[in-house]
């Protein structure tokens, strides 16, 4: 039973957004039109299907994008270069069978070659503890958390890429050219490098 993730298609969009819906308290709704902007300007938006069947689900975006998200606006207030994953979606009957997981390390290695840190947050009511710990066996530390506009509480969590720093200084802006490098999304707007360095 193998996990193949790829980039979404837009006829699929409606089915992404019954998955999102239905994730329950750890993930904010969305509606036909929020959804339909991810399409249209998130850097990554990719899917994950187990035997033919979507199975879930990951946005992310670059820290220059036009993103009205509260806890994408916390991080850019603090940060100026970084990769921000917006939400992951796994379907109910498929957590904890590696779906999670594959996506990860997917967005893990598109944005570690373009940006030196990666970052998220988990809502904190309704139970975190499942979340929290499945991102702290990613890497991922909590370096504050914010109070968003719906009165939701969320932990602030970022991860060090230090891959980056060595892909910057041997290619600069011209990564060579092969098909696993490509830009999961054609329309996406590139990804700027500037310096820095991994703690």
């Amino acid at each position: 039973m193998s996990i193949v993730v790829r980039d979404v298609r837009e006829h699929e969009l409606d089915s992404v957004l019954a998955l999102n819906n239905a994730a329950g308290p750890a993930i904010l709704p969305l509606d036909a039109a929020k959804l339909r902007s991810f399409f249209d300007t998130a850097e990554y938006f990719r899917v994950a299907e187990r035997d033919g069947t979507l199975a879930g689900f990951l946005v992310g975006f670059g820290s220059t994008a036009a993103h009205d998200s509260d806890n994408f606006a916390w991080f850019r207030a603090r940060h100026e270069h970084f990769f921000y994953i917006d939400r992951i979606v796994v379907a109910s009957r498929r957590r904890g069978g590696g779906v999670g997981r594959a996506l990860y390390a997917d967005v893990q290695s598109y944005a570690e070659l373009r940006y030196p840190q990666l970052f998220c947050e988990v809502l904190l009511e309704g139970g975190a503890d499942h979340a929290l710990l499945f991102h702290g066996s990613f890497g991922f530390r909590e370096v504050g958390q914010n109070v968003m506009h719906g009165g939701h509480r969320a932990a602030m969590l970022m991860k060090d890429l230090c891959s980056y720093a060595w892909v910057r200084d041997t290619y600069g802006d011209a990564l060579p050219d092969a098909p696993w490098l490509l830009q999961p999304r054609l329309h996406a707007p590139p990804a700027h490098r500037p310096t820095g360095t991994c703690a």
